[in-house]
C-alpha cells in the first residue's frame, strides 16, 4: 500500500494538469503495447499502432518492461510539453542516472541488460541522447495521431473533477480517484503492491490524469522528486472515432434502456463499483444498483466483492453487445 501524507498547505497546494503528460503517457502505453492489452476501449490504438512503431522503440521497451517499474528519468518533471520534456530527458545528470538505473536493475526485470544500456548507466555520454531521440519519435508516431482524441479525453476528466471539487472540495476529488483509493484526513491510501509513505511536507500534489493507465494511482519512485501522483481517468468507448460511435449508443439505449446502456458503456473501460457508475449515470446507487442486478442476471455484467465495496466488470455477452456483436479484439 502507499500513503501520502498531506498538510493542511499540501491540501491547499493540489493541482489538476490540464494537459495529458506525453512522457507519462508514453510510458504508460508502452505496458500496453507489450502485454497488448487494449481491449475494446484501446483496441483501436493498438492495432494502428503496430505498424507504426519506430525501431528505436527498443532503447524504451529496454527501460520499461511490462511487469516492471521504469526509471524516474523517463518521465522528467517539467511542463512545456513534448519539446521541453524531451530536452530535460536529454539534460539528465550523469548522478541521477547511475541511481535510477542502479534502482531499476535492482527490481531483477533486466537480468541481462543490453551493452548499451550498461554503458548509460556507466556516464557513457551519447546513451542519453539516443533515448531521447527514441522517446520523441516514438510518441510522433505512435502517440501523435491520437493527440487530440486523448487530450479531449484528459480535458473531459479535468472538467469533471474541477465539478466534484465546487461541490464537494478536495475529499470529493481524492475520494472518487479510483476503487484503489481511501482518502482519510491527513493521508490518502492507495492499494498496490509494496509498502511505501510518501510525506508532501507542504511541496503539495500535482494530479495528473493518465489516459493509458489502467490499474490505480502511481507516483514516482523518487521522493524527493515534485510529488505527481498519475491516475486513470473514464474515457469513452467510442474515444478513437471522430464524431462519436454509432448512433452514439441509441440502438443500445432503445434495447436496453438508457440507464442500463450507460453502465455498460462505463464498464467497457474497466472495473468500477457501484457509488462510480451511479454518478456516472446521473442517478443514485439504490437504482444503480438495481439496474446492475437485472443486467447480471442478464449475464451482461458479473459482480465481485473487493474489501468494503462491490467491483462490477463486463463479460463476454456484455462487450459483445455493446461491440454491436462483433467478436472480442484478440489483445
Amino acid at each position: 500500500m502507499l500513503r501520502i501524507h498531506f498538510t493542511g498547505e499540501d491540501l491547499a497546494r493540489i493541482r489538476i494538469a490540464n494537459e495529458p503528460d506525453p512522457m507519462w503517457e508514453m510510458l504508460l502505453s508502452l505496458h500496453r503495447l507489450q502485454k497488448k492489452d487494449a481491449g475494446v476501449v484501446l483496441g483501436p490504438w493498438l492495432r494502428e499502432s503496430l505498424t507504426r512503431i519506430p525501431p528505436t522503440t527498443k532503447l524504451l521497451t529496454a527501460l520499461v518492461p511490462p511487469g516492471g517499474i521504469a526509471p524516474d528519468f523517463l518521465t522528467p518533471p517539467v511542463g512545456g510539453g513534448l519539446a521541453a520534456q524531451v530536452e530535460a530527458l536529454r539534460s539528465t545528470p550523469g548522478h541521477r542516472l547511475l541511481r535510477d538505473l542502479r534502482g531499476f536493475t535492482r527490481q531483477g526485470v533486466s537480468r541481462r541488460p543490453p551493452t548499451w544500456l550498461r554503458e548509460l548507466a556507466e556516464g557513457e555520454p551519447e546513451g542519453i541522447g539516443r533515448v531521447a531521440d527514441a522517446a520523441h519519435a516514438y510518441v510522433d508516431a505512435v502517440l501523435g495521431p491520437f493527440w487530440e482524441r486523448i487530450r479531449a479525453q484528459v480535458s473531459r476528466d479535468r472538467a469533471r473533477r474541477s465539478t466534484l471539487l465546487a461541490e464537494g472540495g478536495w475529499e470529493a476529488v481524492l475520494s472518487t480517484l479510483h476503487p484503489s483509493v481511501r482518502w482519510e484526513y491527513p493521508v490518502l491510501r492507495v492499494d498496490g503492491p509494496g509498502d511505501r509513505d510518501l510525506h508532501l511536507g507542504g511541496r503539495g500534489l500535482r494530479l495528473q490524469p493518465a489516459f493509458f493507465r489502467r490499474c490505480g494511482p502511481l507516483v514516482p519512485g523518487d521522493p524527493t522528486l515534485p510529488p505527481v501522483l498519475v491516475h486513470p481517468i473514464e474515457r469513452d468507448i467510442h474515444w478513437a472515432t471522430p464524431g462519436g460511435g454509432p448512433a452514439d449508443g441509441q440502438a443500445l439505449a432503445a434495447l436496453i434502456g438508457p440507464t442500463r446502456a450507460t453502465l455498460l458503456s462505463a464498464l467497457a473501460d474497466g472495473a468500477a463499483n457501484t457509488g462510480e457508475l451511479a454518478r456516472l449515470a446521473g442517478t443514485t446507487a439504490p437504482n444503480a444498483s438495481r439496474h446492475l442486478t437485472a443486467l447480471r442476471e442478464a449475464a451482461l455484467v458479473s459482480s465481485q466483492r473487493h474489501r468494503n465495496a462491490t467491483l462490477h466488470t463486463l463479460t463476454d455477452l456484455g462487450l459483445a453487445l455493446l461491440e454491436g456483436g462483433n467478436p472480442r479484439v484478440p489483445f
